[in-house]
């Protein structure tokens, strides 16, 4: 298996080295802003992790721009976690990401992204084509994030916390299938989502189903800082299936974001209890000079019901994956002023469970230090 993961990490390598020449100039990006039409709109439905900046036809006219593009993105999250109630503290490689994408001939985009340590675990994050179809309309096929939730959607280094919202945990998955997607409206902009999925994962030689799953998503941007979400998803990994539905709103004014977002999940055949789960938080940054570009002062309030993941015990009975729980978080983000993301998150959690209650080994009152990069 050693072996097998260090071939596979040099082939990335040797494709990545290939392709380095084909690489376009590129230029500034804008930043985006998670949970906007735009976002969910971005050139790639990954999550918005990858920005590909487009042939200029002036320029490709006069031989300056390649037909196929390449623009290569890095990430890394590493931590330090305390749990002192549990008396014990660990390090962690919590993200190393490695991303390819670009546009082939104006046609088509494409995306490649690997991580080399997703809590230890080398795995594929997003391998998928797609293209415009006729002006707002675009599909993407492969395997990909499906259009579902708000916070999901945020790639690592966008993330506001140190730890992902329970919200995100239960409804935010990739799987191999196709996404269409439409974006219309200036005054009101409006993006529809609808996606087919295998509900299998990527691991699958030989699979096939008559069970796929389903999602839509509804972003519509109500004000220009003000974005609304609607969204459903059904999926069947077992004998059970599962419908999710989830609604959310973020607000965006100077320094401040305002979010909240709600899921509830129900089982066919009340199989297992249905489950709710909200998470809500807000974020003010302030503006520094020199060393830091900004330190952002965090609040988040999460909460979710007894869960199951829709897998049935050796019994045949759906098992309960996590504890009904609750959990306040205070955060401090310094963001140092490099030409690249770069913060320093400080996070202190605090769990709230009934007293007959099973945590998690890793979900205790713990205190975060993050470092996180992104280029």
């Amino acid at each position: 298996m050693k072996n097998y993961r260090s071939k596979g990490c040099a082939a990335v390598w040797a494709v990545l080295a290939m392709c380095a020449p084909l690489t376009a100039a590129r230029a500034e990006v804008p930043a985006v802003a998670a949970g906007s039409p735009a976002e969910a709109y971005a050139p790639f439905a990954g999550g918005g992790e990858i920005h590909v900046v487009p042939c200029d036809p002036a320029r490709e006219q006069a031989g300056e721009v390649p037909p196929v593009t390449l623009d290569l993105h890095g990430g890394l999250r590493a931590k330090f976690e305390w749990q002192p109630g549990e008396g014990n503290a660990r390090f962690q490689v919590r993200n190393a990401r490695l991303s390819a994408a670009g546009e082939i001939y104006r046609k088509f985009s494409y995306c490649m992204e690997l991580d080399l340590s997703d809590e230890g675990q080398i795995k594929l994050v997003n391998a998928y084509l797609g293209g415009r179809i006729y002006k707002g309309l675009k599909f993407d096929i492969g395997y990909l994030r499906i259009p579902f939730t708000i916070d999901a959607h945020r790639a690592p280094h966008a993330q506001l916390f140190a730890n992902r919202s329970f919200v995100a945990k239960a409804g935010g998955m990739r799987d191999v299938g196709a996404v269409l997607g439409w974006s219309f409206g200036r005054k009101v902009p409006i993006v529809l989502q609808a996606g087919l999925f295998n509900d299998a994962g990527i691991a699958q030689k030989d699979y096939w189903t008559g069970r796929l799953g389903y999602a839509g998503k509804m972003t519509v941007g109500v004000l220009p800082s003000l974005n609304f979400v609607a969204s459903w998803r059904t999926t069947r990994p077992a004998d059970v299936r599962m419908h999710l539905y989830n609604a959310g709103c973020t607000f965006r004014s100077g320094g401040w974001i305002v979010e909240a977002e709600y899921l509830r999940k129900e089982y066919g055949g009340g199989a297992f209890e249905g489950v709710d789960a909200f998470d809500g938080f807000f974020g003010y940054d302030l503006p520094l000079r020199r060393v830091f570009r900004k330190m952002s002062f965090l609040g988040r309030y999460d909460y979710m019901d007894k869960h199951s993941s829709g897998r049935p015990g050796a019994d045949g009975v759906l098992v309960a994956d996590d504890a009904r729980r609750h959990r306040l978080t205070a955060g401090l983000t310094f963001s140092l002023a490099l030409p690249f993301t770069a913060d320093i998150r400080l996070n202190y959690e605090k769990y709230l469970y009934a007293h007959d209650a099973t945590p998690k080994a890793s979900e205790h009152d713990k205190i975060v230090v993050e470092f996180v990069a992104h280029f």
